[in-house]
């Protein structure tokens, strides 16, 4: 199938995507926020986290690996941290009700701390953590995933590439916001080379013998390699003791992953902590001294005088207003499998 890229205008991508996930059993209100989400991060440019994705989420609700669903309650801790059982459900679901707590929290206690288990892929860990921006809160987020990376010269997963994000309100244009994997790349970007029939570097994975590859495909069914060498590798430790060990959660192998395991819960994790900056400054305070700086960075000199420095969220605020305007690029591909999940499901929506 051809590979070449389609513009397709981001509410028609929402609209599809709703109604794709609420056939596959998402109530109105939870399948609209989980298509939002999704194709919020295909604004931003993160493609491998974005719609790419919608065929296994639909998969699992389908065959009851999600529960469409789920009832999310408390089930451990008090006041600055508690946990939540996220009854096997869309990420997307889990992972918003807890950060919701964590703000609520936040706003009483001025930080708090929030970890889910029993849940699944949330997809962009930004999501959230944009979230809590929005409401003047600065939020970390993560989530433990199977292990799926080595460290380079190893032949067996020890960790997974767990994801991580930070956000902070400016008050400006965009929050800062830095979202990364612990692995060179996120696995989806294997994926979406895949798709388009590239090659990958041979820095970013591994075949199943621990060996680098530039083949996307045995990439993934192979192994990550970490972000930094020991340095996203001990990150990625702790990520997994947050998102599992301390949490009474699934930790390390115990977590199963969705494209090898596609018919079981994953028992995915996550964790939230979010500080309210308001309870030690003003916000016009805070605004300003953001501004500041920001101001500083962005005067920062480049060797190339035709390049400026951006700083973390820039990117994406700068793609979403392009593609806001221009629409979304997906691969032939990828349109012709959604819309063969939607004439399988009967939706309405069809992207042309």
């Amino acid at each position: 199938m051809s590979t070449n890229k389609h513009l397709i205008n981001h509410k028609e991508l929402e609209s599809f995507a709703a109604e794709v996930l609420e056939k596959a059993g998402l109530n109105q209100e939870n399948a609209k926020f989980c298509a939002q989400s999704i194709i919020d991060t295909n604004l931003w440019g993160i493609d491998s986290h974005g719609i790419l994705r919608l065929p296994i989420y639909t998969k699992r609700l389908l065959s009851g690996a999600m529960n469409a669903k789920p009832e999310i309650k408390k089930i451990k801790g008090s006041q600055l941290f508690e946990v939540l059982d996220g009854d096997n459900g869309p990420g997307y679901l889990v992972g918003r009700e807890a950060i919701n707590r964590a703000i609520e929290l936040a706003e009483t206690n001025n930080v708090a701390a929030v970890g889910a288990i029993g849940s699944n892929h949330f997809g962009a860990a930004a999501i959230y953590t944009r979230m809590a921006a929005e409401k003047g809160m600065i939020a970390i987020g993560m989530s433990n995933v199977v292990p799926n990376m080595v460290v380079p010269g190893g032949s067996k997963p020890i960790t997974g590439n767990n994801p991580i994000a930070m956000s902070v309100p400016t008050y400006g244009k965009f929050p800062f916001v830095l979202d990364i994997s612990l692995s060179a790349v996120a696995g989806g970007k294997l994926l979406l080379a895949s798709k388009k029939g590239e090659k990958i570097p041979f820095e970013w994975a591994t075949d199943k013998d621990g060996k680098p590859t530039d083949d996307p495909d045995k990439g993934f069914a192979g192994f990550l390699l970490p972000m930094g060498g020991h340095k996203g590798f001990g990150l990625s430790l702790l990520v997994d003791i947050l998102c599992g060990v301390i949490t009474g959660g699934s930790f390390q192998h115990s977590l199963k992953g969705m494209y090898k395991y596609p018919d079981d819960p994953s028992l995915t994790g996550h964790f939230f902590i979010v500080i309210n900056p308001l309870s030690i400054m003003s916000k016009d305070d805070m605004k300003k001294r953001m501004d500041s700086f920001y101001q500083t960075i962005k005067e920062s000199p480049m060797w190339d005088d035709a390049t400026e420095m951006l700083m973390p969220g820039e990117i994406e605020y700068n793609t979403a207003c392009q593609r806001r305007e221009k629409g979304i690029p997906l691969p032939l591909n990828l349109i012709e499998e959604l819309n063969q999940i939607a004439d399988d499901l009967g939706t309405k929506n069809r992207l042309s």
